[in-house]
């Protein structure tokens, strides 16, 4: 096979330059871009298609099994995590990666690692181990979301805009509707679909500040200009945008709790 195309994903400067060292030395190996955190990743792998990916878990924008869960999963790389917290070990292979790199990690374990690369990539079974990471794709069921580890709430989500990948802010979120099993996303007059569900949308986000106000929609309060009475105990929510939406009479009750209100 042609040179092992690799990336490089760390957000600490002597990480990358440690593993770019390494690689440096085998010639069959290309390193074609080095990235510090995972919204520069996710970009890069999208353009270079690389073979191989050293992956660190902990970076900022993106976790790494965050920017696995939000590549394209057509031809993932093989994916090597690097990591200085050993219980991330387990869950480095329960996402399928071929294998992980315990910091500090010396000579020998580094080749081990890219021995057991070459020889899944240049036997032809690097497409088993794309097959397994694409398993975990799918049983994340195209979420592209991504979590506040913390709180385990949604700070941002991943969408697309015809070729390009937004990181889509949840501030910027006007309104979410339901469309089968995805979701339409309105924010700051665009609209974006994921495959999402809103009633899981509806577990991650904010219940401070975003309320399902009808079964196909939820709404950021933030954006609620006015309500005015409809028919049989329903209500007209105007946005600050002007878009009008439907407070159903089985989601008033839940809306008055949260504002602390009665209407």
């Amino acid at each position: 096979m042609d040179r092992i195309r690799t990336i490089i994903v760390d957000d600490e400067p002597l990480g990358r330059s440690r593993l770019a060292s390494l690689l440096e030395q085998e010639d069959d190996v290309e390193i074609v871009d080095q990235c510090g955190d995972g919204a520069e990743a996710l970009a890069a792998i999208s353009e270079l298609n690389p073979d191989l990916l050293f992956l660190d878990v902990q970076i900022p924008e993106l976790t790494g099994f965050e920017l696995l869960a939000s590549l394209d999963r057509v031809d993932p790389p093989v994916v090597i995590f690097v990591t200085a917290h050993d219980e991330f070990a387990l869950r480095a292979f329960d996402v399928h990666a071929l294998d992980y790199l315990l910091k500090p990690f010396d000579d020998e374990r580094f080749h081990q690692a890219l021995d057991r690369a070459r020889a899944h990539l240049r036997d032809q079974d690097g497409a088993a181990v794309r097959r397994r990471l694409m398993d975990f794709l799918e049983d994340t069921n195209g979420n592209k979301a991504i979590v506040d580890p913390a709180r385990r709430l949604l700070t941002r989500m991943v969408v697309k805009d015809g070729d390009r990948i937004l990181f889509l802010k949840v501030d910027d979120i006007d309104w979410i509707e339901a469309a089968d099993y995805y979701a339409k996303i309105h924010a700051r007059g665009a609209t974006y679909i994921i495959r999402e569900t809103l009633a899981n949308l509806e577990q991650q986000l904010d219940p401070e500040r975003f309320v399902r106000i009808h079964r196909s929609t939820i709404v950021n309060l933030d954006r609620v200009q006015e309500m005015q009475p409809w028919f049989h105990g329903a209500f007209v929510v105007f946005l600050v945008d002007g878009t009008e939406l439907r407070l159903s009479r089985s989601r008033r009750e839940h809306l008055q709790s949260r504002l602390q209100q009665t209407f």
